[in-house]
């Protein structure tokens, strides 16, 4: 991808520090944000620089045009009631906010539910070898490793670069996804399937939060009985 440059000339165009990326090298496994940091700094598409590598080979030849439902699953709860009032006080048609303001914390876990068949994490857990429990935790935590997301694709038969794109590890502009995508599958729902996925979204939220509470809640009940 670089011919002629040496790791410090990487390093000054992608910011990855010189030790970071000699150690990678060093133990011949680089990275995927590291193979993406590259291939931009480059102007190479970084699902294509992924695809020279055995594990996403088939990035190219799989799905990569998204599902409806995956293309909602990265729209954040703001985006959605912003819609829902959009259409009840408007009488133009109501546009998507930018999703770049309202970032989506739960868009991995999103994702992952949107394509999940039923039985996908017991289907990944026994192609991969990782325990259920712990893709699980990692769902909750808001991350998924890059080749699990992949292999969680593949199992659903949903667009390959999808998962790249949920984890934050690609744009959906990198991913092929198309530029106005989300507005389309969002303006597809009538108004009971935008209020009810906005209910359950915020049913999801209030889970969260009513979680971090009791977590706040056991912490200082534990400091206080330590004295």
């Amino acid at each position: 991808m670089a011919p002629g440059e040496s790791n410090a000339d990487l390093c000054r165009r992608t910011g990855i520090k010189r030790s970071t990326l000699g150690q990678q090298i060093v133990r011949g496994k680089v990275a995927e944000i590291t193979v993406v940091r590259v291939a931009r700094a480059y102007g190479k598409n970084p699902v294509e620089a992924l695809s020279d590598f055995e594990e996403y080979s088939d990035l190219l030849g799989g799905p990569w045009r998204p599902a409806p439902a995956e293309l909602i699953s990265q729209v954040s709860y703001i985006c959605i009631l912003q819609m829902v009032l959009d259409r009840a006080t408007s009488s133009g048609a109501p546009q998507c906010p930018d999703l770049d303001k309202h970032p989506h914390r739960n868009a991995i876990r999103s994702w992952f539910e949107a394509v999940d068949p039923g039985d996908l994490r017991q289907r990944l857990s026994a192609a991969t070898g990782v325990a259920p429990q712990n893709i699980s935790a990692q769902l909750s935590a808001g991350r998924l490793a890059p080749e699990l997301a992949v292999e969680a694709a593949r199992i659903a038969g949903a667009s390959l670069p999808g998962g790249l794109v949920a984890t934050g590890l690609v744009t959906p502009g990198e991913a092929g996804w198309p530029q106005n995508g989300l507005q389309q599958a969002l303006d597809a729902l009538t108004d009971s399937e935008l209020l009810f996925l906005a209910r359950d979204r915020l049913d999801g939220v209030g889970k969260q939060l009513r979680k971090l509470e009791n977590d706040v809640e056991n912490d200082l009940a534990l400091l206080e009985n330590l004295g």
